[in-house]
């Protein structure tokens, strides 16, 4: 008996223990973490909303700088808040929807903080901050989920943590305006995409890896050496070499003549290596001579689906023996010809090489990701229907093209010139189009897409616009295909417009189908002109705002939601707020700039294209939201049944099927005019 109570006593001690503890051990709420979060900060004025008898993600009143998707805390945008103190990250790690985290332009200062240890981080922004000190090389090693990290104008030093190159998602990295010193480590992540270490102390090589970047990328480091700068490596190795005698002394003779032994040993071994390969190589080629196809139909045998032809033209296969595509005229025919070499130079075998996927197929063709032995990826788009012009013709206008330099504009790289289709060659985007993450993507990156980014993403386009608009002035349609899916989105949402300039390129009998601008009203009277631009304009954005599919992109009409009609509609009833997607309607605050944006859409919109807004001051409109805010804050009566394509039934029927809504509408009178004069219908 005294055994077993000897055995009992100890386990009833541990329960107890367990009963008596428990609240305190228990997980915070999220509203308790970010109150925590708040009492480890100063300066806390920006943050009045956050306060016990509330929750943070409630519809009504959801807390300044917290973002969320279904009820959770997924995102904290803290930035130009004045904020400064130990931040606490035991807080934070309470937050298990958090996913996205900014603190840029506050006064923040010491350490980097511990948010290595909350591993589900997707993006880190902390620039414009005054932390300092060495980051530890291993900081980053369990962040396998990080996508993009802001480091830039601090005041960090020592080496870049070499634990960077182990995180295999990361897209966008910028460590610019620090203090950073020593050798660059080999950054191989296959997803990067955007570096900045630019204005730092780092010295030495660039690797092999980053040389994709821009010397851009690289500037304001006066001790790196390479081509890319000018400057060869051997000063610099020569001093590494005298530092190396210096510390060893002189070397004996015995280890000299073992040197020279093995480097001996080393070169005959790579000279049978080299031998061997040659000969393979010359085995191999004739083995394979019969078989060779270019790199469109080998992708052809991936798709079944794909309506494209399996003849195989055999200007192609004679190019396949040029490594190099590209005469710096382009006159040749089968080669790559190269219009941009920003991300080097490849020929047609680097792409028949390469591991190949499809991406879709749209009106101007099929696309396909390529990517090469280098790790560069490239999408690949074989365009039909694009004959009217010969080989010098298409030339010119693609070195056009390849010249356009502007952050909202995806330049073509290359091409390549078949006389009944061709390729034009791209830089991938690993962000996908606007369409995809709008209407495809309902996972994290799609509650991503909050107001603010949605904001960024039509001002990027505007400024787009604009830049095609100064340098195509002549042409009727500077863009001629504008569209949602037509827009990819780099780091930060930033958009990035693709298949413009090809409205005088495409055949006459086919225009019609393959470019959105002939889907304008007066198009089908044959009144082609910018304001066509203009009408694809407003249709993204009503389709950013409403986050509706628009009837307008297909070809039947069937299927999607007749945005222009529905819109113009509700203006003309004032009941324009339940027109706005969910997922940004919550954001009060910004409600609105949103409705100030919806009336530009509309009026980019109008049938009439002498009602229409023009482009310059459409662009003018959209970047006044920004510079001088939305509307005061007015109530603004909702009715929910719009928001679903629904009103009063003798002014419109709807149909919902599936995610998509077919909308039939009767013509409202619209309360703006082109002089925008609008009524927002706001009580």
């Amino acid at each position: 008996m005294a055994i077993a109570q000897a055995i009992i006593h100890p386990i009833f001690f541990v329960i107890i223990l367990i009963i008596i503890t428990f609240p305190v051990i228990h997980s915070m709420s999220e509203t308790e973490a970010l109150l925590s979060l708040k009492n480890s900060l100063s300066n806390t004025q920006a943050l009045d909303s956050w306060v016990a008898d509330s929750v943070p993600c409630t519809e009504d009143d959801q807390w300044e700088g917290v973002f969320c998707y279904n009820g959770i805390v997924s995102g904290l945008r803290l930035g130009g808040m004045g904020l400064l103190g130990d931040i606490d990250v035991n807080a934070l790690l309470e937050l298990k929807g958090l996913r996205t985290i900014s603190l840029v332009n506050n006064s923040f200062s010491g350490s980097i903080p511990q948010f290595n240890r909350i591993g589900f981080l997707k993006a880190i922004y902390l620039s414009g901050n005054k932390f300092s000190g060495d980051i530890p090389q291993e900081y980053f090693k369990g962040m396998r989920s990080l996508k993009k990290l802001l480091l830039s104008d601090n005041q960090f030093t020592g080496h870049i943590p070499s634990s960077l190159a182990e995180i295999p998602q990361l897209m966008v990295l910028h460590l610019e305006n620090n203090q950073f010193s020593g050798s660059i480590p080999d950054l191989n992540n296959p997803s990067l995409v955007q570096l900045n270490l630019s204005n730092n102390n780092l010295e030495g090589k660039v690797p092999a890896s980053l040389l994709k970047f821009n010397e851009s990328s690289f500037g304001g480091n006066p001790g790196l050496c390479g081509n890319m700068f000018g400057r060869t490596c051997e000063l610099v190795d020569e001093r590494s070499n005298a530092g190396l005698s210096n510390v060893a002394g002189n070397v004996s003779e015995p280890n000299r003549s073992r040197s020279s032994m093995l480097e001996i040993v080393v070169f005959v071994v790579a000279s049978v290596v080299i031998v061997s390969l040659i000969v393979f190589l010359i085995v191999r080629s004739r083995r394979k001579k019969n078989e060779d196809v270019d790199m469109i139909s080998a992708v052809e045998v991936q798709v079944a689906a794909a309506p494209v032809k399996r003849d195989v033209d055999t200007s192609v296969k004679k190019a396949s023996s040029s490594r190099r595509g590209g005469s710096s005229h382009g006159k040749g025919v089968g080669e790559v010809v190269m219009v941009n070499s920003e991300k080097g130079v490849f020929g047609l075998p680097d792409l028949m090489r390469a591991a190949a996927e499809v991406l879709g197929n749209g009106g101007l063709g099929s696309s396909y990701k390529a990517v090469m032995a280098n790790g560069v990826a490239v999408v690949v788009k074989r365009i039909r229907d694009m004959n009217i012009l010969e080989k010098d013709g298409f030339d010119a206008e693609m070195r056009k093209l390849g010249k356009l330099k502007h952050w909202n504009i995806l330049t073509p790289l290359a091409y390549h010139y078949r006389k009944e289709e061709k390729l034009v060659i791209s830089e991938y985007v690993p962000g996908g189009s606007l369409m995809y993450l709008l209407h495809g993507d309902k996972g994290p990156s799609h509650a991503e897409l909050d107001w603010p980014a949605r904001l960024n993403i039509v001002q990027g386009i505007a400024e787009g616009m604009r830049y095609l608009l100064t340098n195509f002035a002549s042409s009727d349609l500077p863009h001629g295909n504008l569209k949602s899916s037509n827009i990819l989105l780099g780091p930060d949402y930033d958009p990035l417009l693709v298949d413009y300039g090809f409205s005088h390129m495409a055949n006459p009998s086919s225009v019609a189908q393959t470019l959105f601008a002939y889907k304008a009203p007066e198009a089908a009277q044959g009144q082609i002109s910018p304001s066509c631009d203009v009408y694809c304009l407003g249709v993204v954005i009503l389709e950013i705002l409403t986050g509706k599919y628009p009837s307008q992109y297909l070809s039947n009409g069937k299927g999607g939601t007749d945005v222009v009609q529905w819109v113009a509609t509700a203006i003309s009833e004032g009941r324009e707020a339940e027109l706005l997607d969910p997922e940004i309607a919550s954001s009060r605050n910004s409600l609105g700039e949103m409705v100030q944006l919806l009336h530009i859409g509309a009026a980019c919109t109008q049938s009439n294209p002498q009602e229409r807004l023009d482009m310059v001051e459409g662009i003018r409109r959209i970047e006044e939201i920004k510079t001088n805010g939305g509307l005061e804050s007015r109530t603004i009566e909702v009715l929910p049944s719009l928001r679903d394509g629904y009103a009063d039934s003798h002014v419109c029927e709807s149909q919902e099927n599936g995610d998509q809504s077919r909308t039939r509408s009767r013509h409202g009178t619209n309360s703006f005019g082109s002089q925008g004069n609008f009524e927002f219908g706001i009580s």
